[in-house]
């Protein structure tokens, strides 16, 4: 029987509304309960229950959860709704290769995160019983095949029938319309509801706020159409509908794709109609199950009960607001929720860190593990042992949890131990600020700022912390200290780069309404190795079919026009896959000694746009000949070649957890990314290197074929990263031929992958490398940047040199210390050497050698002048003694060249003179003159501050301390009247007027 059957509408409405009046009734009695739900109804069970329903019902293929790192969209921190994922397909934009281009109909349930960006639930979190970060999105999408009569009778229909949700608790919602703006009311909605059964009074307008869907800034657009339902019940509860009432909650909502938001504010309607619709699993569980919050369902009380179990709290008893004293009930909810929301982040890829969605993760474990330690009194770890519950959970439907329960857990407890450190000394902090306060009720943003911007506290964490003290924080002060900030950060990166001239979702529509086939890229990869070893990149014939310019499609540019041209074939690669897209130009029929420039490459739904700025007339139909810029073509196949050697060696020394996390390929170098505990050791990347040099060497073959995505992943040892694949897929793999690995003909480990890039023939051209730079990017993932031939040459040559320089001065060291100005000397060889060392392309194996000898030369050198200066300062203040001997007020030079031995003659002077006020002066031959003083702790007259400011600034110059001891400079051509200004400031009865006094020059 067909999935569902269209009715006559005179029949409909009678047919449904005699149906849903009768067999709903019967099933709810038989399914629910008003009171306790139905135990049968796990978590698990509805999951499922929901996607066989549109797969076996209504033939709906089920795709699986993407990762909550948005794929290729910098628009989103997270992944926060079912449809992102299918975003290209609804711009028009998917890959028609791609198996997303050819779906119709689908379902899923969908990991979702809600904290940052438009929908960001953070702050709610814990407040409330039905907030989360985390949340699992049931949703079926229709791409251009049923639209909003089909949706609203299957939703009606999975819950009335097959979950038993009784009619009667259930309200819908339907856009109202905006005049402002241009957009009707959604009457078609309402007609459908009221066909289905649902009653007028039950079928509400409501506004753009409540029924205008819109995933982001710009992007798909539409009216929606929600399903609410009361948890009450036998009542008219109409008026409680989005009205924020925990009795009347939405659970279900319906988005009929209609428009796209455009960066101009604009809404323009989509070449395609589709319907996207999401329901949260855990209301729905939570409506199932019969309870009134989300966590009391299956899904949280075995959270809750491990969180019971490490607290030093009663157990939870899901009070909020005021009842929930001590806001311990929050505490259990904040934790249960952020708990869920580290594991699948880190599990996805995203750690906690300084910037976009890791900073947004970094806030919420810190949250954590704020209300574990202090509100639930929880011990340090309480947190991480959290995650095998969480997987016992969720693993089942999402299986990375169970492969990264190990990882999790030590980013989890590695982060909560930095972020303990933070808090008690940003608690001082604020009880400090506090009690300066004086009772006012207005926390400074400047300290707010501070602890967020120094120790990384999370604004909305510093903001509770004083919302528990009865204070309000200075929030307009933060923002403008946040925008001057980020106007700082703007100023210093400048204006970002004009991007490649990419074809709009219409025009796209145009091109495939005019049925303009896509571009055949294949040509990208017909290169050989000539007779003499070269590579040889013939130029390819292509005729022009679409020209993009000003956000419009032309006939015809001008002379000097920057503009897209989408041509029928193309030999240039498209920026994909980590790799650069190439440059060269074209040469227009007939006009043989004009440049076209191909600055850009981009791929666009199936087209690949050239930027291009026309050096002459160009106009659709134009034939034109292609030439890439044949250096830096392969100088990015060497790199790219080059970065899966690299990863299969670091596979290979580091073990097979390693996983890529990203990677670019320019001609200048290659950056790879990738999950490691710990920073690399000497010996690690001396041996990843070698294991590189190895392949190199052996001048292995680079087998390239493409094969089918299921038969592909069948591959021992195949090395994939998070991303779509088309389907067939390429298979690059070193030294063994694609056949011989789908029938194990071999054994031997290597280097293979799914990817669309360019890649060399042999490995040899790869010549050498040489990894010049390893950093942590955030905790548990690192990046290297490496170098290959003539630059890894010369990288090393580099590093050589570097080692000869250390050899030589490390041997000068011994002869260096036996007096000052050559230890001083040695000193700042040492500096000097360490910048070049910290700042030279070279192994970087080879720098962390060089820099820990450096540290050790260097604390060698502080030693050696501490102690000659020791030495010399002692000699001179004994001399000095015996000149002055234990006067109320010594004032004299001293034979220094720096601070500190002034310093050290002023300090040992005053040991064997307690009861003397000191000051000595240091005069250099470039007129310089350094100061140091010092006075008896008892001493009321004169403070040593004082005293340095006083001559310091009587002779052009600054200086601070403290009243006991005080340091600063000046300048002047005559020491003696300064030495004679300084004891008459000492001299109380004699002291000039410092503010009055002429400054020396």
């Amino acid at each position: 029987m067909a999935a569902y059957m269209r009715i006559p509408k005179t029949c409909r409405r009678f047919l449904n509304a005699k149906y849903f009046s009768s067999a709903i009734g019967v099933r709810a009695q038989l399914a629910f309960s008003s009171t306790t739900g139905n135990p049968e109804f796990t978590s698990k069970r509805v999951r499922s229950m929901f996607t066989e329903f549109f797969r076996d019902r209504h033939r709906h293929k089920l795709v699986p959860s993407s990762p909550v790192r948005p794929r290729g969209d910098p628009s989103l921190l997270f992944v926060n709704a079912g449809m992102n994922q299918f975003k290209p397909l609804l711009l028009g934009a998917a890959d028609p290769r791609s198996e997303m281009a050819h779906y119709r109909r689908v379902a899923n349930s969908q990991k979702c995160v809600r904290a940052g960006g438009k929908h960001n639930d953070l702050d709610d979190v814990g407040r409330d019983v039905y907030h989360h970060t985390f949340f699992e999105m049931l949703g079926n999408w229709s791409f251009g095949d049923y639209f909003k009569e089909e949706a609203c009778s299957m939703a009606w229909e999975l819950l009335t029938q097959e979950y038993g949700v009784p009619a009667d608790r259930l309200y819908v919602s339907y856009f109202s319309g905006n005049a402002a703006v241009g957009l009707p009311a959604d009457l078609e909605t309402r007609e459908i509801w009221l066909s289905l059964g649902v009653p007028p009074g039950r079928v509400l307008p409501f506004g753009m706020g409540e029924n205008f869907w819109e995933m982001g800034e710009t992007g798909p657009c539409g009216p929606c159409t929600e399903i609410h339902y009361d948890h009450e019940g036998g009542r008219d509860a109409a008026h409680l509908v989005n009205r924020d009432s925990p009795e009347v909650v939405e659970i279900w909502n319906l988005v009929f794709m209609q428009y796209n938001r455009e960066a101009d504010g604009g809404l323009r309607a989509l070449p395609r109609l589709s319907v996207d619709t999401g329901m949260g699993l855990e209301r729905l569980v939570t409506v199932l199950q019969g309870q009134r919050s989300n966590y009391h369902t299956d899904l949280f009380t075995p959270l809750l009960s491990a969180i019971h179990q490490r607290s030093r709290c009663g157990e939870y008893g899901g009070r909020a607001g005021r009842a929930d004293e001590g806001s311990v009930d929050m505490a259990y909810r904040v934790l249960a929720d952020h708990a869920r929301t580290l594991c699948i982040c880190i599990a996805d890829g995203v750690y906690p860190g300084m910037s976009g969605a890791e900073l947004v993760l970094r806030r919420i474990l810190r949250r954590a593990v704020r209300f574990s330690t202090e509100v639930l009194q929880a011990p340090p770890g309480a947190l991480a042992s959290l995650v095998p519950t969480v997987t016992q959970i969720l693993g089942e439907a999402y299986p990375e949890l169970h492969r990264e329960r190990q990882r999790i857990t030590d980013i989890i407890n590695d982060n909560e131990a930095q972020f303990l450190c933070s808090l008690k000394q940003g608690r001082r902090v604020i009880d400090r600020t506090l009690q300066k306060m004086g009772g006012a009720n207005m926390f400074p943003g400047s300290v707010a700022w501070a602890l967020h911007r120094n120790l990384g506290f999370p604004l909305d964490l510093i903001g509770l912390m004083l919302e528990e003290k009865g204070v309000a924080m200075d929030s307009e002060a933060v923002d403008r200290l946040a925008a001057e900030e980020e106007k700082l950060r703007t100023q210093v990166q400048g204006p970002d780069r004009e991007s490649c001239t990419e074809l709009d979702l219409h025009s796209l529509s145009e091109l495939q309404g005019a049925g303009i086939p896509h571009t055949d890229d294949s040509p990208k990869y017909r290169y050989s190795l000539g007779e003499d070893g070269r590579y040889v990149f013939p130029p390819c014939w292509a005729r022009v079919q679409a020209l993009y310019c000003s956000q419009a499609l032309v006939p015809e540019v001008g002379e000097g026009q920057r503009c897209g041209v989408v041509l029928d074939q193309t030999c240039f690669y498209s920026e994909q896959g980590g790799q650069s897209h190439d440059r060269g130009y074209f040469l227009r029929e007939g006009l043989q000694d004009v440049l076209f420039p191909v600055e850009a490459v981009q791929q666009v739904g199936g087209y690949v746009v050239h930027q291009v700025t026309t050096g002459d007339t160009l106009k659709i139909g134009d034939k034109v000949q292609l030439f890439v810029d044949e250096a830096h073509r392969l100088a990015c196949m060497v790199k790219h070649t080059a970065t899966h050697i690299l990863n299969f060696s670091l596979r290979r020394v580091l073990g097979e957890g390693v996983e890529q996390q990203g990677s670019h390929v320019t001609p200048d170098r290659l950056r790879f990314d990738f999950s490691v505990r710990g920073s690399l050791s000497v010996k690690q990347l001396q041996e990843v290197e070698q294991v590189v040099q190895d392949v190199i060497a052996q001048n292995e073959d680079v087998f390239i074929q493409e094969l089918p995505l299921a038969l592909a992943k069948r591959i021992h040892g195949l090395r994939t990263v998070d991303e779509v694949y088309l389907d067939p897929v390429r298979v690059v793999s070193v030294g063994i031929p694609v056949p011989d690995l789908l029938t194990s003909l071999s054994d031997r480990p290597t280097s293979v992958e799914l990817c669309c890039g360019t890649h060399l023939l042999r490995t040899g051209e790869i010549r050498d490398l040489v990894i010049v730079a390893e950093r942590s990017l955030l905790k548990g993932v690192s990046r290297v940047l490496a170098l290959t031939g003539d630059e890894a040459r010369e990288a090393r040559e580099a590093g050589h040199a570097l080692v000869q320089e250390v050899e030589s001065l490390s041997a000068q060291q011994p002869s260096a210390s036996s007096t000052l100005p050559t230890a001083h000397r040695l000193s700042k060889d040492v500096g000097l050497l360490s910048d070049a060392v910290d700042n030279t392309p070279m192994p970087q194996w080879q720098r962390k050698e060089l820099q820990q000898r450096l540290k050790t030369m260097q604390r060698a050198a502080n030693t050696a002048i501490r102690k000659l200066e020791t030495s010399e300062a002692a000699v001179q203040a004994l001399a000095l003694l015996e000149k002055h001997g234990s006067k109320a007020v010594v004032v004299d030079t001293v034979e220094a060249e720096s601070i500190s031995v002034v310093m050290k003659v002023v300090n040992q002077y005053s040991e064997r003179a307690p009861g003397s006020k000191v000051m000595f002066l240091a005069h250099l031959p470039s007129g310089r003159v350094l100061c140091a003083c010092q006075v008896p702790k008892a001493s009321s007259t004169l403070s040593a501050s004082d005293w340095a400011l006083a001559v310091c600034t009587h002779l052009g110059g600054k200086a601070g301390g403290s009243a006991i001891v005080a340091k600063g400079a000046g300048t002047t051509h005559d020491i003696t009247e300064a030495l004679r200004w300084a004891e008459e400031f000492a001299n109380p009865t004699v002291r000039p007027n410092a503010s009055s006094a002429p400054t020396q020059d």
